[in-house]
């Protein structure tokens, strides 16, 4: 066992001793009602240390452990009544059971208060105990004579000497009264905390719940029925004193209930090899999560050559914060981990169950990874093809304004200089006039060509323009008839634009060498998040992608923005090219 843990069991143990002695040696008359009491707050704390040593990384140990010890040390004040420090001692200590109790409940299983009301009502509550604790010592007398065999509250000296006038008993008759609203919150808080947990979850917080709910109707009873002066009239009832006992032993049995429970769990996970032998590649996380009982269960595969989680379809994930709404439990040692759980936080509680699980999983996770290794290679690989489209495209963009901008431009300014040449010879020139208008002529036909050139690059209609304008402008240029039967109106992402555009274009370009067709129908519209191309034609048919680059650099172009194209070209029956891209 740590040190910690240690020192604190055997300091506890000592106090309970301490305290049964000094009940017995003090003359209380009911000896029964302190081995009882003390006898519980023993057992309490030892199952708290436990809790504490199985599961350091948790709060939930300590809190349980110092749950049973406020209590010892709120007794203090009644057995050595004679001794100032100890009733000072136990005074403060009275009431800080009540946020420790909910600060444990309401934290389990990790010990940290992951919500922010959660955090406000503990917080309030310790504000409450510290307040009733500093008031408890102040008004109440730490000196020798304290009647122990009644077990009333004197006030203290003080309070008669300068505030003689102030009655404590109603302010601590307000001040237990008080606690109600806080209880009300508690419960409010508790029922949401299961009512969000999922249905593992709530199989683990539900015994835990159920004994709060016990000792919370419990001391409500004692604050409406008794007040402060439940002390006097509790060790004379033996049947609210076993009430009182089973209240404070039901929440670390609880604990220490579904402790055990999680360990004869892993019988369960025979059912579970059965299930994994069953399961397709990528359905592995489905079966884990009916195993756990957690429908939110995330699984992340743990990729060694690329360092790094990714999921069954290969996008990489990346894992929640320590201390965050989510848990995670890595499966595997450092240096060969195979992935990881994201889940329910209460699931650490089932530390064994999922150790059971990991290991019943391991051959199916190991598969699981491999394929979410092919996947994430294959996502790659698509975005590797579809940033060499994005390149190629801005390298088309580049060289068309370049031929704009400077080879087209040059040779406009020398079209010019050639009829300013022309018109300065006038007809008479010994034939250097013609000569100067068979250049221009030229000329003309070199532009003509350039602008074709560049057009064919990138034009710069559908940059500036989009996608409409530009395949009618397309249409008006093919030497077959070519009726656009629908364009989106709205602009879409450039890589859609780019894709559809020189699709439509290699389709009207086969169409005018090979088709022999008459008439040539484009449709372009987008469905959901998907743009729909349809290119048909009524020539001869029977075109192969095979057989040419065209075809295939469309499909390639298509496929890299995770799109799809397919061609039907019967003998005599036309050609009918379509194409969905996505165009979220």
């Amino acid at each position: 066992m740590r040190p910690a843990p240690l020192v604190v069991w055997v300091a506890g143990t000592a106090l309970c001793v301490t305290l049964l002695v000094g009940a017995i040696d003090g003359g209380w008359p009911f000896t029964s009602t302190a081995v009882i009491l003390y006898s519980s707050a023993f057992v309490g704390m030892t199952i708290g240390v436990v809790v504490w040593e199985l599961r350091p990384e948790s709060r939930t140990g300590l809190l349980l452990t110092a749950f049973p010890l406020s209590s010892v040390l709120g007794d203090l004040r009644w057995v050595f009544d004679g001794s100032a420090a100890a009733v000072t001692v136990g005074s403060l200590s009275n009431s800080i059971g009540a946020p420790i109790f909910a600060q444990l409940v309401l934290s389990y299983p990790s010990g940290r208060l992951r919500r922010r009301p959660d955090r406000i009502l503990v917080a309030v509550g310790w504000a409450y105990a510290t307040l009733y604790g500093l008031l408890l010592a102040v008004f109440f007398d730490p000196r020798p004579g304290f009647d122990s065999t009644i077990l009333e509250l004197r006030p203290h000296a003080l309070a008669y000497t300068h505030l003689g006038w102030f009655d404590a008993s109603g302010l601590f008759h307000w001040l237990d009264l008080a606690l109600l609203p806080l209880i009300v919150a508690f419960l409010v808080l508790l029922g949401r905390k299961l009512v969000r947990a999922t249905p593992g979850g709530r199989r683990i917080v539900l015994p835990l719940a159920l004994a709060a709910l016990f000792a919370v109707v419990e001391v409500s009873v004692q604050l409406v029925v008794f007040g402060n002066q439940v002390n006097t009239w509790l060790p004379k009832n033996r049947t609210w004193l076993w009430i009182t006992t089973l209240a404070g032993l039901g929440v670390p049995v609880s604990l220490a209930a579904g402790m055990l429970w999680g360990r004869r769990a892993r019988a369960t996970v025979a059912d579970l090899v059965v299930e994994l032998d069953h399961t397709p590649p990528g359905s592995v996380r489905d079966a884990l999560a009916r195993s756990l009982h957690d429908p939110t269960l995330e699984l992340a595969l743990w990729l060694p050559d690329q360092r790094r989680y990714v999921d069954a379809a290969g996008r990489a994930v990346s894992l929640p914060a320590a201390n965050g709404e989510r848990a995670v439990t890595v499966l595997g040692p450092d240096d060969a981990r195979v992935a990881a759980l994201i889940h329910d936080p209460a699931l650490l509680e089932r530390g064994a169950l999922l150790k059971s699980v990991a290991a019943a999983a391991r051959l199916a996770l190991e598969n699981e990874r491999l394929q979410a290794e092919l996947r994430a290679q294959l996502a790659e690989l698509r975005a590797s093809r579809a940033r060499i489209v994005s390149a190629g495209d801005e390298e088309r963009r580049r060289l068309e304004r370049n031929l704009h901008d400077g080879a087209q431009q040059r040779l406009l300014s020398l079209g010019l200089a050639l009829q300013l040449a022309r018109a300065k010879l006038g007809p008479d020139g010994d034939g250097a006039a013609d000569l100067l208008q068979e250049a221009d002529e030229e000329l003309r036909s070199a532009l003509d060509e350039l602008r074709e050139l560049a057009q064919g690059l990138h034009p710069a209609l559908l940059t500036e323009q989009g996608l409409g304008p530009a395949l009618r402008s397309l249409a008006e240029r093919s030497p077959v008839a070519v009726s656009i039967a629908g364009v989106p109106a709205e602009r879409l992402p450039a890589p859609a634009e780019a894709a559809s555009y020189f699709l439509v274009s290699e389709a009207l370009a086969n169409v005018a060498k090979y088709a022999r067709a008459s008439r040539v129908s484009v449709c372009v519209a987008r469905v959901d998040s998907r743009l729909l191309i349809d290119v048909d034609d009524d020539g001869v048919g029977g075109a192969d992608p095979s057989r040419g680059s065209g075809l295939r650099g469309l499909a390639d172009r298509v496929q890299a923005l995770d799109g799809e194209l397919e061609l039907r070209s019967r003998p005599g029956q036309g050609t009918h090219v379509h194409a969905e891209i996505p165009c979220a």
